[in-house]
């Protein structure tokens, strides 16, 4: 299976071929931070990840561990990715529909804002 994505300005596009893991919605400080709510992602391993367009991609260091890509256009928050790992965080918001995943986890929900409280099914860690 094969689903495309994007920025909003389009000027980082993508593919992602093979396997996804379902959706991991992380509340901690730093992605909300970066996304101005709580993040879903997906993953998929970096061989899986084919970039069309990646003018405006810029990557930043969050941490001592990890990066995020982002479009220093439009400020699409895009991807996280953990140095030397073999997969790619992929925001799920940015993956054009259909795209049959589905909510499997919520993780750092002792960081989650206090402004949204969380009612699904899905399981849910304090930390990860």
């Amino acid at each position: 299976m094969t689903i495309s994505g994007s920025c909003l300005c389009g000027g980082v596009k993508f593919r992602l071929n093979g396997d996804l893991r379902d959706v991991v919605a992380c509340h901690c400080a730093q992605c909300r931070k970066t996304s101005g709510n709580y993040v879903a992602a997906t993953r998929v391993s970096n061989k899986d990840l084919v970039m069309d367009s990646e003018t405006t991609l810029k990557w930043y260091r969050s941490s001592d561990v990890a990066e995020r890509g982002f479009c220093n256009t439009c400020g699409g928050n895009l991807f996280w990715r953990r140095f030397g790992g073999d997969a790619t965080s992929v925001m799920a918001g940015t993956l054009d529909p259909p795209t049959g995943l589905k909510i499997a986890q919520h993780i750092f929900v002792a960081e989650k804002s206090d402004f949204y409280d969380l009612f699904d099914d899905a399981g849910k860690l304090e930390r990860w």
